[in-house]
């Protein structure tokens, strides 16, 4: 299925290259800019259907339009971004479906099992969604952490997915390599968690068309989601019309099982 996301940098949604996230606002490579409000995207989400789509907080500032997203698509959507014991239940309060964590649970480099453990037990595995965005080194694909800055000890491997499957109810996984750039999905990561996840998984990254869309549901025989950001037409992109997008959603829900 096409999943929508809202990214949010400085209180408002843009398009970002992915690895250049940094704490320099200069750096950050920005492909759009919205002229509309986060709710308007929500609204919009709400309207065609969709779910299980991502509000991502890329830093600081972005408290208040996240909120708002949230309110206008009950349940609709899910929220990320300096998610932590402290407040996670107060997002959830906030409307969110699930909450997506990944920094916080994550100490020096190595993950944190006890944090993890300790978040399932405040709000129960069926409403987290770990993020395990990744970036590729030395051919395996590490995850990172702190804006995808950080790489950590931890590789993205069919034993780690099939062991962290126990403390989330999905995996939200953005190819921090080719996220922003609209050059095509890494069709071998999608393989991987195709194959080796046992829960729901979420791509995000490099989606150029709507065939992207197509063939990562084939690869994947519908055990993957795909994320598109920059390539929608309603993100000022040329690639993917939004319109078609959620078209193949109703197209494969109306599919016999």
């Amino acid at each position: 299925m096409f999943r929508p996301c809202i990214d949010l940098h400085e209180g408002k949604v843009k398009q970002i290259v992915g690895g250049t996230l940094q704490d320099e606002a200069k750096a950050v490579r920005t492909n759009f800019v919205s002229e509309h409000p986060s709710t308007w995207y929500a609204q919009l989400y709400k309207r065609d259907h969709l779910t299980g789509g991502h509000v991502i907080m890329l830093g600081a500032g972005n408290e208040e339009p996240a909120r708002a997203a949230l309110q206008s698509h009950p349940g609709g959507l899910q929220i990320g971004g300096g998610i932590n014991l402290e407040n996670a239940k107060e997002w959830l309060d906030c409307e969110a479906s699930h909450v997506i964590v990944t920094s916080w649970v994550f100490r020096e480099g190595r993950l944190d099992l006890d944090r993890l453990k300790a978040l399932v037990k405040a709000i129960g595995r069926e409403r987290l969604v770990l993020d395990l965005s990744c970036r590729v080194r030395e051919g395996s694909y590490f995850v990172v952490t702190d804006r995808w800055q950080k790489f950590t000890s931890l590789t993205v491997t069919a034993p780690v997915l099939q062991d962290l499957a126990q403390y989330c109810s999905e995996f939200l996984v953005h190819a921090v390599d080719v996220e922003g750039l609209c050059k095509g999905v890494d069709l071998k990561l999608v393989k991987l968690l195709a194959e080796a996840s046992p829960i729901p998984a979420t791509y995000a990254g490099g989606a150029q068309s709507l065939r992207d869309l197509e063939q990562v549901t084939a690869q994947s025989g519908g055990r993957v989601h795909l994320t598109i950001g920059s390539a929608l037409d309603i993100f000022g992109g040329t690639g993917v019309r939004y319109a078609d997008a959620v078209a193949f959603n109703q197209k494969l829900a109306a599919l016999p099982l």
